[in-house]
């Protein structure tokens, strides 16, 4: 059950934009014409291609929406993370499957990352772990860059002091 009334499911900005990113992401899989706007996007002509869109979900009080991944540390020598970064996998009447990207320092560690602004934050990783979420439940979205998932180290800049 969702956090809105069922007739105000018409009216759901961040529910629009989690479909826009999918159908974004989607065009970028399937059209290999690098002059698309799609590939544009997410694939500059001179960088590698991309097909991640990561965003920040807010609640309803302006809260950061979190999750966890790899619980226990069953995946590999990954360990457990809390994350607010979000890639769209799939989306139903306004209902989602997130995968969670993991948040990484300079050298490639896992971090939890409460505030985007982290000083230790330096990118995002894909993950297979997902949430599944109602998209009525949340009341902002905001998008990053693409440029954030899988980003090399000496492309950092000092942006911290």
């Amino acid at each position: 059950m969702g956090c809105k009334d069922k007739k105000d499911r018409d009216n759901n900005c961040v529910c629009e934009a989690v479909e826009q990113i999918l159908a974004e992401q989607e065009a970028v899989e399937e059209i290999s014409c690098p002059t698309s706007c799609y590939s544009n996007l997410l694939g500059p002509v001179s960088g590698p291609q991309r097909d991640t869109i990561p965003f920040i979900l807010y609640g309803k009080k302006g809260e950061l929406f979190k999750a966890f991944g790899n619980v226990g540390g069953f995946n590999g020598d990954m360990t457990c993370f809390q994350t607010i970064f979000f890639r769209v996998e799939a989306v139903e009447d306004c209902c989602a499957t997130l995968s969670l990207l993991r948040p990484v320092d300079v050298d490639g560690n896992t971090l939890s990352v409460c505030n985007p602004c982290d000083e230790d934050f330096f990118g995002l990783e894909k993950t297979d772990f997902c949430i599944e979420v109602d998209l009525d439940c949340f009341c902002a979205i905001q998008c990053l860059s693409p440029e954030l998932v899988d980003r090399v180290a000496d492309e950092r800049k000092k942006h911290h002091k």
